[in-house]
């Protein structure tokens, strides 16, 4: 049968998919417009298992901070191919997923998939994905995501390859800080916000290291030179490390708690992200 130009626009407005695809499932429907929906749906969810085995080594962070309510997230989005991961409908997705975090906190890949989609709560998350997926014909799927509360920024890098979602105390006008403290994050990787934050024994392991350099530098020196000299490097080492302490990018005159000790503002936490990076 012959299906008019104006329904097969209607039908690539409404699925997104390509006009040549739309035509042939308007046919198959007998133009019944519900019915070839549902048909380039259940494509996509043919490509989708199809796909669904290949290797996903390409990707992009996607991030949404609503400060209103105090929420944001950051998720990790893969793909097969980098020209996948630049395409708009790629972004957004990375985008829309973050969004789904923030407002319903999913902390793995299988609660995500199988929750409602914010949007069109009559379909799953995995669904929304398969349209992606139907339409770029790779394997696409969240790899890991994370939620956090406060006063927020983020930075995600031009390729979409590292992002930063970044949490403060505070009130402020001025979100710009926020921004600078996160590419700061996006650029130096610390181990962790705060001292508190690393876990005692690798701050034990940092100090073993410490000592024995200063047992190497200091031979024949009195003991109490010695702790000093340990203590200076592991000082050193916090400074290196730790996103408090390290010395702003900008403007190595302050650490970064100076930074934001001036806005009014206190360091919570961050999550960093970099595509494809092994985490435990």
């Amino acid at each position: 049968m012959e299906v008019n130009a104006a329904d097969v626009k209607k039908l690539r407005d409404r699925t997104g998919m390509q006009m040549m695809k739309c035509k042939a499932a308007l046919v198959e429907a007998g133009g019944d417009m519900e019915k070839a929906v549902e048909i380039l749906r259940k494509q996509n969810k043919e490509a989708q298992d199809k796909a669904s085995t290949r290797e996903t080594a390409e990707g992009r962070i996607g991030v949404y901070i609503d400060n209103t309510a105090g929420v944001g997230a950051i998720i990790e989005v893969r793909c097969e191919s980098a020209p996948v991961a630049k395409n708009d409908l790629f972004v957004k997705l990375a985008n829309d997923l973050a969004r789904q975090v923030a407002q319903k906190g999913a902390t793995t890949a299988e609660a995500l998939l199988a929750q409602p989609f914010l949007d069109e709560p009559a379909r799953t998350v995995n669904e929304r994905i398969g349209d992606v997926v139907g339409l770029m014909r790779e394997n696409v799927k969240p790899a890991r995501m994370a939620r956090l509360e406060g006063l927020l920024g983020s930075y995600v890098h031009h390729d979409g390859t590292v992002g930063v979602l970044l949490a403060v105390d505070g009130i402020t006008d001025d979100l710009q800080v926020l921004r600078d403290v996160s590419m700061h994050i996006a650029a130096r990787n610390p181990l962790a916000a705060l001292r508190e934050h690393v876990p005692q024994e690798r701050v034990d392991k940092e100090m073993e290291i410490a000592r024995s350099q200063a047992l190497e530098q200091g031979k024949n020196k009195p003991a109490n030179i010695i702790d000093k000299i340990a203590e200076g490097k592991l000082k050193t080492w916090f400074a290196d490390n730790i996103l408090s302490e390290q010395p702003f990018v900008k403007d190595e005159t302050k650490t970064i708690s100076q930074l934001l000790a001036d806005a009014g503002l206190k360091l919570k936490g961050f999550i960093r992200y970099r595509v494809g990076e092994v985490t435990s």
